[in-house]
């Protein structure tokens, strides 16, 4: 319970102090906006760092090679856990936009900062908005923003790794109308962090493996049609081979 209290306590601190720096990045943001992008985004970087730290998370990163660091990609990942955010967003070498639901925007301060890194926000039950955002995040990755997607929609609960929910083919559309690589996530142990005991947060190995970049336009037309299948099926290999190394 100490851990989970420790990292209340730092976000909301975390929150609080930022609102200067809020007031100091909108004028750069004006006239600079890329680097406005990676101040917010190393600043963010360091409070996730710290939280996972906080969690007493030991963190394993295998196949960060594939990642390109001069273009932006799609990152789709498996999802078990709220720190699959916190653990893949310290990760990204360029700015990066996640895909969250609309509920988020109630958020004080929390939504400022994910609007400041180019977040997009789903409302899941209006399929018109769904459209709307899927080209706003073909915009972003046009002008040099990755973005990454929990195509699951929600966090699995399965008792294996290996349970995923069906990925969302719309998901997929941001590759394939911007062009941009898929990059494959796996992400392994996240859930034991906190979701598997809540309200305690708990000391646990996690291990995030990037696959190599998925170019749908080099893949089969059948295998083109059914893009999320096919990258599940990627992912789901990957963490097989993740589990037989624990």
């Amino acid at each position: 319970m100490i851990r989970f209290i420790l990292i209340i306590a730092f976000v909301t601190c975390f929150l609080i102090a930022s609102i200067p720096i809020f007031l100091a990045e909108w004028p750069i943001g004006k006239r600079w906006p890329y680097a406005r992008d990676i101040s917010s985004l190393r600043i963010v970087q360091w409070a996730l760092k710290v939280i996972a730290w906080l969690a007493g998370t030991r963190l394993t990163v295998l196949g960060e090679e594939h990642v390109p660091k001069d273009t932006p990609v799609l990152y789709i990942c498996n999802h078990r856990s709220y720190f699959d955010i916190i653990l893949t967003y310290a990760r990204c070498p360029r700015p990066t936009g996640y895909v969250a639901k609309k509920e988020m925007l109630k958020i004080p301060l929390l939504s400022r900062w994910m609007k400041f890194l180019h977040c997009q926000f789903l409302d899941r039950s209006d399929l018109r908005a769904g459209l709307k955002m899927i080209l706003s995040c073909v915009e972003l990755i046009k002008g040099g923003v990755s973005i990454t997607i929990f195509p699951e929609g929600t966090r699995g609960k399965g008792s294996s790794e290996l349970e995923m929910l069906p990925f969302h083919e719309g998901s997929f559309k941001v590759a394939a109308k911007s062009g941009c690589p898929i990059i494959p996530v796996a992400i392994c142990g996240s859930s034991a962090i906190f979701e598997d005991h809540k309200p305690y947060v708990r000391r646990q190995d996690v291990t995030i493996e990037y696959g190599a970049p998925i170019y749908p336009e080099q893949l089969s037309r059948e295998d083109q049609k059914a893009l999320g299948k096919y990258t599940q099926d990627v992912i789901r290999e990957m963490l097989c081979g993740l589990l037989q190394e624990r």
